[in-house]
């Protein structure tokens, strides 16, 4: 049987009544990805309104899971989800990503026994829907990243690659390249990166992947190109931000711009994945320092070491200003 949902974040429970009415689960999908706090109310009351259907009940999961605290609570909510679903293909994929989330925080012995389980609920998802890309992806980085005694296998790997690639070309293109670097080919991953970027431009990882390869090969005003384009469409992604100011630091290029950069991102929330506000200090100091700026520069490194005393890069620059 399904456990409660626990309402999470009930400071917003009276907040702005009549829009949770009206979310439907796309408008709450919306919001779990720009992790809105409005998102922990909307959920509750789609949650309340249609408690046995399976689409919401992801959306519940996936509210858990942005919660780091709540990884055990999350794989429990999981694994009723699909012992009441079976059949729902994507409650196999979050299943996977809840066990996927937790396994790093249990002991070896539990690692050899959650891993297998992992592995066949994505396997599971895609028999039930063999175009669910996003747990065909995962399951080809479980075999690349899984020893052999638990599944993991390259050449699975390189199957699950070519369905891929005949199902959705941009998302192939991204898999042949996450192989590539695997096999230490980077030259051909960074091929097939950029060409998963220019057939899907818009996909947040393919666009990070291509500005930070623009990156490293020096080519500014390609790498410039990605990160503007992205932060005009998407003013909250965090992640373009932080690049574009890094992009001015690394390059000595529109510092202004940098400075402006990382104060954007600054103004965001803290997200798993991104960069941590220290960074973000430590290279504002930098794109300062380089700009001429040096008081500005020391009180934004200061910053960096407030929060991390240990911050060896913000010490060194420091010291150098």
């Amino acid at each position: 049987m399904s456990r409660p949902f626990l309402p999470l974040l009930l400071g917003f429970a009276l907040l702005l009544p009549a829009m949770a009415a009206a979310t439907t689960p796309a408008e709450a999908d919306a919001l779990l990805k720009d992790r809105d706090p409005r998102a922990a109310q909307v959920v509750a009351a789609l949650a309340k309104a249609r408690p046995e259907d399976p689409a919401v009940r992801v959306l519940q999961l996936r509210l858990l899971l942005q919660d780091p605290g709540k990884s055990k609570q999350a794989l429990a909510f999981a694994e009723d989800l699909v012992e009441d679903a079976p059949d729902y293909a994507p409650g196999h994929l979050w299943l996977g990503n809840a066990y996927a989330n937790r396994i790093g925080q249990v002991g070896s012995f539990s690692q050899a026994t959650m891993a297998p389980r992992l592995r066949r609920t994505l396997e599971r998802a895609i028999e039930l829907d063999a175009n669910l890309h996003e747990a065909r992806s995962a399951l080809m980085e479980y075999y690349l990243q899984a020893p052999g005694i638990v599944g993991g296998s390259v050449e699975k790997a390189r199957a699950q690659a070519a369905e891929l690639q005949r199902r959705d070309p941009p998302r192939g293109y991204y898999a042949l390249g996450r192989l590539a670097q695997y096999e230490e080919r980077l030259d051909d991953a960074r091929r097939h990166y950029l060409d998963a970027y220019a057939a899907r431009p818009s996909n947040p990882v393919y666009r990070m992947s291509a500005g930070i390869i623009h990156q490293d090969a020096k080519d500014w005003a390609k790498a410039f190109a990605v990160f503007d384009l992205w932060t005009r469409e998407e003013p909250k992604a965090a992640g373009a931000w932080y690049q574009l100011g890094r992009t001015a630091v690394l390059s000595g290029q529109r510092l202004d711009e940098g400075v402006a950069a990382f104060k954007r991102f600054l103004a965001l929330p803290e997200q798993p994945g991104q960069p941590e506000h220290k960074h973000a200090w430590y290279r504002m100091g930098q794109a300062l320092a380089l700009a001429g700026d040096k008081a500005a520069a020391r009180k934004a490194l200061e910053k960096a070491l407030a929060m991390d005393p240990s911050l060896q890069e913000a010490k060194d620059a420091l010291a150098g200003l």
